[in-house]
């Protein structure tokens, strides 16, 4: 028990550092509510464990090819700033109007599932961090072990979904307009700047 409180510690603080999930999350929750919030986590969730099978079943060094690198790179940028760009210009949109109502849990959990895919940063934390930990769990403990272990790092990142859901529930329910504009001006910079870093970085691995 200690061991799996450990991983959903390890979990948490994954999730944690602002990014552009944790920004997409503020910026939906705050304007649509706790569901939509919640969803966006659910699916960077369901590409983070995508990521964990493909390393499980060895296809790592997949992962590490140039080609995959700057598509994952290029797309990822494409993804960002399409969802930035989007951001900034629903700034003036009332909460639970019709052009921000009528998006759907579904696409909220296709946003979040597109942004975690797409993103190079949680391969290398995949490829790092929970290959390394499978590596050495395969070697010391028995396969239900480490089933035990890699389900609470999911605890953990479920967690901090809920957490930054319930948040940004809290901003939608309690904040004015002025704040909810903030919030959005605030994840449309931070996703705009995400992608354009994710575009440098695709820009090295075709010229660099």
């Amino acid at each position: 028990m200690n061991s799996f409180i450990t991983y959903i510690v390890l979990g948490i603080s994954l999730s944690a550092p602002i990014g552009p999930i944790n920004a997409a999350q503020l910026d939906r929750g705050a304007r649509m509510g706790f569901f939509q919030s919640w969803m966006i986590g659910l699916g960077a969730m369901c590409a983070d464990l995508v990521y964990m099978l493909l390393i499980y079943f060895g296809l790592a060094h997949f992962l590490n090819t140039p080609f995959m690198k700057t598509f994952l790179w290029t797309f990822g940028s494409f993804v960002l700033l399409y969802t930035g760009i989007d951001t900034l210009k629903n700034i003036n949109a009332v909460p639970g109007s019709a052009s921000r109502g009528a998006q759907t849990g579904t696409s909220a959990f296709r946003s979040g599932f597109l942004m975690a895919l797409m993103n190079p940063l949680s391969i290398l934390f995949w490829l790092g961090i929970y290959g390394s930990i499978l590596a050495k769990s395969i070697e010391n403990q028995h396969f239900d072990q480490v089933l035990w272990n890699s389900m609470g790092i999911f605890v953990g990142i479920l967690l901090w979904d809920v957490v930054m859901a319930m948040l940004s529930s809290f901003l939608h329910r309690f904040t004015g307009p002025s704040m909810l504009r903030f919030i959005s001006l605030a994840a449309g910079i931070c996703l705009l700047g995400f992608g354009i870093y994710f575009g440098f970085q695709a820009f090295i691995q075709l010229f660099g």
